[in-house]
Parts: C-alpha cells; sequence; structure tokens
C-alpha cells in the first residue's frame, strides 16, 4: 500500500512537471514565432479598455500565465507604457486567458486517448526541427518547439490523468466529510486553493490539479470550484513581489490585480450556490458524474468572464479608488534608476520595456543638449557652473542608465528569441552605448564651456550668429532620432538622416574656417581655438546621431 502511494505520488508530481514545461515550451516557441507581432500588441493595448482587454487574453493564450502577465503589466505601467485604466483591462483579460488551459485538460484530459494525441505532435515536432529547412528556418523551428511543447502537454496530462488509483467508496465518503460544513467549508477550500496556488506559483498548475482531484471523485464539485476561487487570488502574488522597490504606479498595478481577484472571489463566494447553479444550467450532465471537469471550466470562465464584466463600466471609478489607496510620492530628488529583471516568460514583450527605456535616455540626451544651448545664451561664470552641475548629475544618471539595460537587454539574449529580435537586441545594445557617449559629450562640452567662461574667453556676436543654426540643425537631428526610436527608417526617413549628416558637416567645415579666417585677422587665438574645439565636439553629436540612425535601418 505504501509503495503505490509514493508510486502514486511520483506519477503526479512527474505528470504536473512535465505538463508545466510542455505549456514553457510551447509558450515560448510562440512568441518566437510571433515575434514583432506580439511586441506590436502594446500599441493595439492602448487604444480603449476594450482592446486591453482583448489584449489581456490573447497574451495570457499564449504565455499562458496570468501571473506572468501581471508582471508584465506592472513593468509597463511604471515605464508608462499603459496607463492604470489600460492596465486594469489587460489584467481583467489575462484573467479570462488563464481559463484557456482548463478546458484543454478538462476536454481532453479526461475523455481521449492523450497519448495517441501526443506522440504525432512530438514526432511531428521533432521532424521541424531536426530537418534543415532552407526556407524560413527559424519559423519552422519555433513551430516544431510548439508542437514539441504541445506534445509534452499531452504526455504529462496523461500522466497526471494516471496518477492517481481508484479512490475506494469508504475513502470518498470520509472526504466528504469535509464537504459538511456549509459555508464553512467553501471558506476553508477557497483558502488551501490560495495558499497552494502561491506556493506552486501557477494557478494552471494547481486548476488542474483540481480537475484531476474532482474527475476522480476526490473533490467534489463545489469544493473543486471554492479552490479554484482560492487559485484566482493566490496567483495575484507575483504583482506585488514585482512592485517592491518601484514607484507609486507600479505599486497601483499592483494592488489593481490582487484587488481585482480577491473582491471578485469574496463577492462569488457570498454568491457561490447561484453561481454554481447557474454554471450546471449552462453545462449539460450533472457535475457529480463524468461531466465535472467541464462544470470546472465552465465555473472558472464563467466566473472570471462575469467579474470582468461587472468591473469594466467603472474602469475609471475603479482606477480612482487605487489611486486614493496609494498616494504619489511626490517629486523630490531623482530616485536611483533600477531596471527589474525581464524574467523569462515574454522575453519579446520585455524588449518593448528596454525600447521605451531607451528613449527615456534619448530624452536625456536632448535635455542636457538644451542646458548647453542655455549655458551658450549666458556665458556667466556662475550660471555656466550650476548648469555643468546638473549635467554631471545627468551623465551620472545616464551610466546608471546604460548599466541597467544592457544587463537587461543581455538577460533577454538568454532567454529563447527568434532571429528578428536577436538581431535588434544587437542594435539596442548599440544605440544605447551610442547615447550614453552623447551624454558625456554634452558634459565635456558644458566643461569646456565653464573653463573659457572663467578665462573670459567668451562667443558673442558673429560668432554666436555663425552658431546658432549649427547647433539647430544637430538638434534636428538629436529630435528625429527620439522621433524613430523603437522603429525601422523607411528609405525615405534615412534618406533624410544622411542629408542632416550631410548638413552638420558642411556647416563644421565653414565655422572652422571662419574661426581660422578670424585668427588671421587678429583675433584672439585662444578664443577661437576654443571655438573651433567647441564645433568639433558639437559635431560628434552629429556623428552618434548618424550611427544610430544607420541602427534604426538596419532594424528587422
Amino acid at each position: 500500500m505504501g509503495m503505490a502511494i509514493v508510486e502514486s505520488l511520483f506519477r503526479l508530481v512527474g505528470g504536473l512537471s512535465l505538463f508545466m514545461y510542455g505549456i514553457k515550451m510551447m509558450s515560448e516557441a510562440l512568441q518566437r514565432v510571433a515575434g514583432k507581432r506580439l511586441q506590436s500588441t502594446i500599441g493595439f493595448m492602448t487604444a480603449n479598455r476594450f482592446a486591453a482587454v482583448l489584449s489581456g487574453i490573447a497574451i495570457t493564450a499564449i504565455v499562458q500565465s496570468s501571473s506572468a502577465v501581471s508582471v508584465i503589466v506592472v513593468s509597463f505601467v511604471s515605464a508608462q507604457l499603459l496607463t492604470l485604466t489600460q492596465a486594469i483591462g489587460v489584467i481583467m483579460g489575462a484573467n479570462i486567458g488563464t481559463t484557456f488551459t482548463a478546458w484543454i485538460v478538462a476536454t481532453l484530459g479526461f475523455s481521449v486517448d492523450i497519448s495517441a494525441l501526443a506522440l504525432p505532435f512530438v514526432a511531428m515536432g521533432f521532424v521541424l526541427r531536426a530537418v534543415k529547412w532552407k526556407q524560413r528556418a527559424m519559423v519552422v523551428v519555433g513551430l516544431g518547439d510548439v508542437f514539441l511543447g504541445v506534445g509534452l502537454l499531452f504526455l504529462g496530462l496523461e500522466f497526471l490523468t494516471n496518477a492517481i488509483p481508484p479512490i475506494q467508496p469508504e475513502t470518498i465518503a470520509k472526504i466528504a466529510v469535509l464537504s459538511n460544513y456549509g459555508f464553512l467549508s467553501i471558506v476553508m477550500s477557497v483558502l488551501v486553493g490560495a495558499v497552494v496556488t502561491a506556493a506552486m506559483n501557477s494557478s494552471t498548475a494547481t486548476i488542474a490539479i483540481i480537475i484531476t482531484l474532482a474527475h476522480e471523485g476526490v473533490l467534489g464539485f463545489e469544493t473543486a470550484c471554492a479552490m479554484t476561487l482560492g487559485a484566482n487570488i493566490g496567483t495575484t502574488i507575483n504583482a506585488p513581489l514585482a512592485a517592491i522597490g518601484a514607484g507609486s504606479a507600479a505599486v497601483r498595478a499592483a494592488l489593481v490585480h490582487v484587488l481585482f481577484n480577491a473582491i471578485g472571489s469574496i463577492v462569488c463566494v457570498i454568491f457561490f450556490r447561484p453561481v454554481t447553479a447557474f454554471v450546471d444550467m449552462m453545462v449539460p450532465g450533472s457535475p457529480g458524474g463524468e461531466l465535472i471537469t467541464l462544470h470546472i471550466s465552465a465555473f472558472h470562465t464563467v466566473f472570471n468572464v462575469l467579474a470582468s464584466l461587472v468591473f469594466l463600466p467603472f474602469v475609471n471609478q475603479y482606477a480612482a479608488f487605487i489611486c486614493f489607496l496609494v498616494k504619489d510620492k511626490g517629486s523630490g530628488e531623482r530616485a536611483p534608476y533600477k531596471l527589474d529583471s525581464p524574467g523569462t516568460n515574454s522575453p519579446e514583450l520585455a524588449i518593448v520595456r528596454a525600447e521605451k527605456e531607451m528613449r527615456d535616455l534619448a530624452a536625456l540626451v536632448f535635455a542636457m543638449y538644451q542646458k548647453l544651448r542655455v549655458c551658450l545664451d549666458d556665458m556667466r561664470p556662475d550660471k555656466i557652473e550650476a548648469l555643468t552641475e546638473d549635467l554631471l548629475n545627468d551623465e551620472n544618471y545616464a551610466d546608471t542608465m546604460r548599466e541597467e539595460l544592457t544587463d537587461f537587454l543581455m538577460q533577454i539574449t538568454r532567454t529563447h528569441l527568434n532571429a528578428q529580435s536577436e538581431h535588434n537586441v544587437a542594435l539596442l545594445l548599440r544605440i544605447i552605448a551610442d547615447l550614453e557617449d552623447m551624454t558625456d559629450d554634452c558634459y565635456s562640452i558644458g566643461m569646456l564651456l565653464l573653463r573659457n567662461a572663467q578665462k573670459d574667453r567668451v562667443f558673442k556676436g558673429v560668432e554666436m550668429d555663425e552658431l546658432i543654426p549649427y547647433m539647430s540643425l544637430i538638434e534636428s537631428f538629436l529630435s528625429f532620432v527620439r522621433e524613430h526610436l523603437g522603429g525601422r527608417l523607411s528609405q525615405g526617413e534615412a534618406a533624410r538622416a544622411r542629408k542632416l549628416e550631410d548638413e552638420i558637416d558642411k556647416n563644421r567645415n565653414k565655422l572652422r574656417k571662419l574661426a581660422q579666417k578670424r585668427i588671421e585677422a587678429g583675433k584672439n587665438v585662444k578664443t577661437e581655438l576654443a571655438y573651433i574645439d567647441l564645433v568639433r565636439r558639437l559635431e560628434r553629436l552629429g556623428d552618434f546621431c548618424n550611427g544610430i540612425s544607420s541602427a534604426l535601418s538596419d532594424m528587422a
């Protein structure tokens, strides 16, 4: 008897592990195949609350983890890629999307011969991965991994459904006693589901076990439904963890997920029997018979859909309530820059986050350049000294951004990316390095202006009149780069970038010649040499803009 229990336990754990690994493999492969199309869903998310819900459903169906999607949402809200209102819609959709796997377990796990389905999928996946295809190799390999993942998922499901030996009637009777405490039994089941899900860090795995135990007669319909509600609460644990140490925006997004699932589950517990009766009416057959798995899956879906429908009209009010609970931390000194780990569940979407942070770095470069223009407008030493202190703080902040972003992108490269994304990540690393080098140059130009101002080598009159159009050209190039970061330059846009670079080079040569003529005419040599040095350093900023434009043209 003892050996049979140990064997069943190993089958249960092994089957569950294979099931979860199959989901993970299928999810990663789907992301590689989807590639840029998956990244573009961020734009669809921002359309309206209904689009946000649909996006949440689609992404969760691919990633197969509402916990992972909630972590993504927290990071996107923190990065200002999503508003809190949009985040609420995505989280609602994620809760609906996570029911997809429960239906796979319920419809295929017990009604068909899973092993007969699993092996053909594994075979197709192996062939697609093993054969050296000449055309679209990465897409084919990605599809091969999708088939392999589905095959392993089915195999895990086969082991899972056969792991529990037939339960004796007297054992079922003893277990059923625990369900005889009315409302208290429902509450206890909710708590068990929440704790198990938090410990396993996967509501998908918990619900797969719940459905399996219900099919074998270990759990009754109401107990299984209550534990499913608990799984919805337990799956929210990752969102608060992702918000630790983050700003108020991230904390609000995490609280959205926790309160939405918790409030929805509490309300459902209050109206538990009417909801289960509604599910029984929808799904044919008795919830205590062979169709109990379909009833549990339907309950899971109905609960999440109803909760979303109830909340959806009040999204703005819900967002205002969350903002009331979590106040802004206020605008004091600039907080230290810290970028969380991208994780491994959604590398393609992590690239979207990296691109947003890269645009923030470009905005910092632009702000530093604007400070240089202020220095040139007013070359009093005390004024320039204050601005160079600001430039130094900006440059140090940019150093940290580069380190964090580089580490973030390197972590992404260690996940499974498609060829296009790998190519783009390499270009992003190059662009980030160029942007940070530009901040170094902005600070060095500020120090050059400070030294010259302290020595009364001030640029004025005709010198400044000639310099203003040159600086405006460089500013136009900086603006051009900012506008196009995160995308691919068209042929027309690339031609415009080359034209800006040529104009900057022509103006540099013109300004240099004019300074040399002033030296020949007897002007202060040191002032004119400092002027030539300034022109040269400013031209380096244009060179970096040209290099970034070239990288954007090469984006896949």
